[in-house]
């Protein structure tokens, strides 16, 4: 079987707009969810609401890959499928090596859609002298003092980051030096690379600040109403006191038959 090494995927080499291949795995998710049930053929709009985009995105999307469908059948699920896959490269085999196997790196390790997905980890690497040996997911732990030699012998080119942000960009170094050329970063911290190395960062805390403002946001929201409805009300108060006249206090009127005190015009003084 091919590896990572020998093939790219020719996405950006067909004029595949990073936007729609950033939503691949979405319908590629999607799709084989629909061919484990056994479904045949999917519209545009029933897939675009699996995968969360509107049917105008994703019949776009899919005219980059040469797929238009059949009027009044839709998409062929298993042949997407194929498509998207190919695509994507993982018609392949693509060996992942994960540095950093503390408790992430073990679930990451754990975790059955690599191989299902075209992924094999190939192995786990860690700077703990203590962890070395050790069966992780099936896989003996094996040291950073290794790593240069783990990758050139099992044609990596794709390196998982799970360190403490302190170390993320010397194993970063390293497994560019050695020939890594793509990184997905779960350290947090900001990487540096070289021009052709791809990095796709993956911090779970700026995820949840991002959610934290929305959930934020909406409870403002939610309060809005009763905000407006203070206003309105305070709104309307002001303008019913400028519509009506002021009361005003009036004299007593004299013999002048309702003239003031000195005998002119009525006295009238706002309250």
């Amino acid at each position: 079987m091919a590896t990572g090494r020998t093939h790219r995927p020719a996405t950006r080499s067909r004029g595949i707009p990073e936007a729609t291949v950033a939503r691949l795995p979405l319908y590629l998710r999607a799709l084989t969810a629909l061919s484990e049930r056994s479904v045949p053929t999917v519209s545009s709009e029933e897939l675009a609401a699996a995968a969360g985009v509107n049917s105008a995105k994703l019949r776009k999307d899919f005219s980059y890959l040469g797929s238009y469908g059949t009027r009044g059948v839709g998409y062929d699920v298993e042949y997407l499928v194929y498509q998207i896959s190919r695509e994507l490269g993982l018609t392949q085999d693509w060996p992942v090596v994960i540095v950093g196997i503390g408790n992430l790196g073990a679930a990451l390790a754990n975790y059955g859609g690599f191989a299902s997905r075209g992924f094999r980890v190939a192995a786990l690497i860690d700077a703990d002298p203590a962890m070395a040996g050790k069966p992780v997911a099936g896989l003996p732990v094996r040291h950073t003092d290794e790593l240069e030699a783990i990758i050139s012998d099992n044609g990596v080119s794709i390196g998982v980051i799970a360190t403490p942000a302190g170390a993320a960009q010397q194993v970063c170094d390293r497994l560019v030096n050695a020939g890594v050329t793509s990184i997905l970063n779960f350290a947090p911290t900001v990487l540096t690379v070289p021009e052709g190395v791809d990095v796709r960062k993956v911090d779970l805390s700026i995820e949840l600040q991002i959610l934290a403002f929305h959930e934020q946001r909406k409870a403002g929201e939610d309060a809005d109403p009763a905000a407006s409805a203070a206003a309105a009300a305070a709104t309307s108060a002001a303008a019913a006191a400028v519509a009506t006249p002021p009361p005003v206090a009036r004299t007593a009127t004299g013999a002048g038959g309702g003239k003031g005190p000195d005998g002119d015009v009525p006295a009238v003084m706002p309250a």
